[in-house]
């Protein structure tokens, strides 16, 4: 697999490596439905703000280089605004100012500044792609673990006659409300951290 894809969801994680997009990573982070939206708004945002600033990196002057690439990213939030409050007003609602605060999100106008304005067009879309699968996977991992345990359920999109709900027997009636709370997408954002620095370094000690 392409290295380019790969690096944003294991090496170079936004979360759980970069430390980067960690305010929707604790604001949104309470539901998994929540963290699956917000992550595939912020894949569509980098991936055309990658796509655009790399197809026009020869054409805007350095002085105007990071309004240019602003502007160009909050189109991209502006319509993912538009589509989910059209077609999804419960996930916008839900969702509230992380939608909009996509623009400033410091993994996109990163990579733009970091990797498209420097890179050909597919490693561009390449790395747009992997970081936003990594960041949408760091973001549901978190999500899980909270709800699971905080909330006795795990939260989807509703299909059909499925209610988009499902409830985990016992934790149901017993959860940890602590994890569904502020403080604790903290404490298991912190403990998965963790987790992947003990396996890493566990890792590299097999190496050597």
């Amino acid at each position: 697999m392409n290295h380019e894809l790969t690096k944003g969801i294991f090496r170079d994680n936004p979360i759980f490596v970069l430390l980067l997009g960690l305010c929707p990573a604790l604001g949104v982070s309470s539901m998994v439905v929540n963290a699956l939206g917000m992550g595939a708004g912020v894949i569509f945002v980098l991936l055309g703000s990658n796509i655009f600033v790399s197809l026009l990196k020869n054409f805007i002057p350095p002085k105007v280089r990071i309004p240019s690439y602003i502007v160009i990213i909050a189109s991209f939030v502006t319509i993912v605004e538009m589509v989910m409050e059209a077609f999804m007003p419960s996930l916008f609602a839900s969702l509230g100012v992380f939608v909009p605060l996509i623009v400033v999100n410091c993994i996109i106008l990163g990579r733009a500044e970091a990797f498209a304005s420097r890179n050909t067009l597919k490693n561009s879309v390449l790395d747009a792609l992997g970081m936003g699968i990594g960041f949408t996977l760091g973001l549901s991992l978190i999500a899980l673990v909270r709800e699971f345990f905080g909330s006795g359920s795990i939260t989807l999109f509703p299909v059909g006659n499925f209610d988009g709900v499902i409830r985990i027997p016992v934790l149901n009636n017993f959860p940890a409300r602590i994890l569904a709370l502020a403080a604790g997408a903290l404490l298991v954002m912190g403990l998965l951290k963790a987790f992947f620095n003990w396996l890493t370094d566990r890792k590299e000690r097999v190496r050597i």
